[in-house]
């Protein structure tokens, strides 16, 4: 999970990126290679002038085929409209704090997008005037471990239905306190014939816990059903709820199928054999999901189990958490599934939703899934087989010296494309602006056990790089079909974790001055104390910069195009090196552009050339966009508009708060 359910936790920082890290990250012209373009297709009734799934097309390439906006002209672009969505919680009043990550869809003329309340808003998308809006009415006071947060809706047409009558087209919504809630495209009303009067609980789960298991993302549609996944506070406590993933019938709102990531019955024979109690929770689906309907295919990606940092009670690799795993869209048959990290210490979610592509290699058209996760990895796997088309291999790393815990031997290491982030630290690269802060952070790091990627936890305290925000995290990557580029934006973030014994856990909570999280890890013998590393003085971060990066990686070979720094963490202040961490993914466009925001601190949009990585455009935003960014063409007027939420970052506390969707056009 990106944040989990927090408890205690020392207030006395100085650093608004200190109180972020602390309190927020923890808690196309038509392609040139053949099939390039098949996901793009879709049954809602549009074209490639729409943004009808969260992605873009259905597997999620974020690649607009306009060109409209281009390198000639993007420096012109002007704020065309900016529309408000009114739902703030500053986090007083027994309230989470808010934030505005969603990423509008357009279909049939709408836009349509959400608050971090759940309202769901239809607007104009020429004006930005509302056309309606649905209030789910969520109980904002509930203890949601990732705050008050939604990225957005899916759609789906009824081909039964006929044109003009109700819910011919639906809008879907997963909301914060588990409800599926279908409403109808034209007028907001939700469609009574759905589930009970339009919505369906998704409560009923094993070890449900309210609040701490809750809705994100947006729900994937394949054909006639509805796929849910769910955010899970997984590190809160060993037994948190079943990451079940669910379809419902897109019609009648009845169950069609589950799928369970970890399935007790296997998963605990080998626990039994050494005699203990197999217990866990969570390895849920809290990201976004991708369809291949030609194939039915949902494409799953799964964070870890709980709790992240102890794993003595749930011994073996712990399949299918911190996975890839395609399922069938009729059935959920389990098709194949790919593991990215066995056995999860550390929090490295398969945060990145999947990408489906068509890449040119070795000769061949492979259809493909694009994989990535925290560590920095990209794994590319065959769609059909799910066998890695760039080479994978097993390689050791190093054991744990925990009382209890059994790590896994080796982990997989794809040979190509290299990490998109840096993966080690040593005392020797300790950086600081200052040579008191270089200091700091070298005595920090010496003080830490070090034995590069995949150190795990200890009692000591352990080095983790990349730390749990990334690398890469839910903010994903954009591909290029032209180019054959993915660009993704990752963050260099070196955190420490230490292992503190149950029966010592809230003393130390009560005597402890480290600026840091402390979280129970309920049932286990061991709570977990986290905290990313800075300098104290400048508060700017241990590992040398750039602490945020933008890289297009050839997918075709399988190398790093370019890469470099995204935004900065003082932005306009020189001294500072650039790079900021960055929440909120790329998309890309035929205009040859790879558009983002996502930078903390930093409240800008940026254009960069796809083909070199020039940034050539900024646009202020009222408060820093942490979400992906989109385009469409209006039909009336034939104009191109980019559109990106700007509402700060749910955990970056001296961000001020917004609530504005700011749409971009030429003049």
């Amino acid at each position: 999970m990106p944040v989990p359910c927090a408890a205690p936790v020392k207030e006395n920082y100085t650093s608004r990126l200190a109180q972020f890290v602390v309190a927020g990250i923890f808690i196309f012209v038509c392609a040139t290679m053949p099939g390039a373009m098949a996901q793009s297709s879709h049954s809602l009734g549009g074209s490639g002038d729409d943004w009808p799934y969260y992605g873009h097309d259905a597997g999620g390439m974020r690649y607009s085929p306009l060109a409209q906006i281009n390198r000639g002209n993007v420096a012109t672009l002007k704020v065309a409209w900016t529309f408000h969505v009114g739902d703030i919680s500053d986090g007083s009043g027994h309230k989470k704090r808010s934030g505005l990550e969603t990423t509008p869809i357009l279909v049939d003329g709408t836009l349509y997008l959400t608050s971090g309340f759940n309202r769901v808003f239809a607007l104009d998308p020429e004006t930005g005037k509302q056309r309606w809006v649905y209030d789910p009415m969520i109980e904002l006071a509930g203890d949601y471990g990732d705050g008050l947060i939604n990225r957005g809706v899916a759609a789906w047409l009824d081909p039964a239905r006929p044109k003009g009558k109700p819910c011919r087209t639906r809008i879907f919504e997963t909301t914060l306190d588990a409800r599926l809630i279908a409403l109808d495209g034209a007028t907001g009303e939700p469609c009574l014939d759905f589930g009970n009067r339009g919505q369906v609980s998704l409560r009923d789960v094993a070890r449900y816990i309210p609040g701490q298991y809750h809705m994100t993302s947006p729900p994937a549609v394949i054909d006639n059903v509805v796929v849910v996944g769910s955010a899970i506070d997984d590190n809160s406590r060993v037994d948190m709820p079943s990451g079940v993933v669910r379809a419902f019938d897109a019609r009648t709102g009845a169950l069609r199928w589950q799928w369970e990531p970890l399935p007790p019955n296997d998963a605990g024979s080998a626990s039994q054999a050494a005699g203990k109690t197999w217990r866990t929770g969570a390895g849920n689906a809290w990201s976004v999901m991708v369809v291949d309907r030609e194939r039915d295919l949902v494409f799953v990606p799964t964070g870890s189990a709980s709790p992240d940092y102890y794993g003595g009670l749930r011994p073996g690799d712990d399949k299918w958490s911190d996975s890839v795993v395609a399922l069938r869209g009729k059935t959920g048959e389990f098709v194949w599934g790919f593991q990215l990290v066995h056995h999860d210490l550390w929090d490295y979610d398969s945060a990145s939703p999947p990408l489906l592509a068509t890449l040119r290699h070795d000769g061949k058209t492979v259809p493909v899934v694009i994989q990535g996760n925290k560590t920095g990895f990209l794994y590319v796997l065959n769609r059909d087989t799910g066998t890695p088309v760039f080479p994978v291999e097993e390689r050791p790393v190093p054991q744990t010296d925990v009382p209890g815990e059994v790590t896994s031997p080796t982990q997989p290491f794809p040979l190509a494309p290299p990490a998109v982030a840096p993966q080690n630290l040593s005392a020797d690269d300790a950086w600081g602006i200052t040579s008191e802060d270089r200091e700091v952070c070298r005595e920090r790091l010496k003080s830490l056990r070090n034995d590069g990627l995949f150190t795990p936890p200890s009692l000591r305290g352990s080095l983790s790089v990349p730390g749990n925000v990334g690398g890469m995290n839910w903010s994903g990557y954009a591909y290029d079909p032209r180019h054959s580029l993915l660009v993704v934006n990752t963050n260099n973030l070196p955190a420490k974790m230490r292992l503190v014994p149950a029966e010592k856990y809230w003393d130390e909570v009560d005597h402890n001055a480290e600026d840091g999280d402390y979280t129970q890890q309920s049932g286990a013998p061991y709570g977990i104390f986290r905290t990313f590393l800075f300098a104290r003085a400048h508060h700017l971060p241990c590992a040398p910069p750039p602490w945020g990066t933008l890289t297009a990686v050839d997918m075709a070979a399988g190398t790093i195009r370019w890469q470099v720094p995204l935004g900065s963490l003082a932005p306009g202040n020189p001294a500072v090196p650039g790079g900021a961490p960055s929440l909120g993914g790329p998309i890309v466009t035929a205009g040859g552009l790879a558009f983002i925001a996502g930078t903390m601190i930093d409240p800008s949009l940026r254009a960069f050339d796809v083909e070199t990585g020039k940034e050539i455009w900024k646009a202020p935003l009222p408060t820093s966009g942490g979400a992906t960014p989109m385009t469409y063409q209006t039909r009336k007027r034939g104009r191109q508009f980019l559109v990106i939420a700007a509402g700060a970052h749910r955990g970056v506390t001296e961000e001020p708060q917004n609530d504005s969707i700011v749409a971009f056009t030429l003049p």
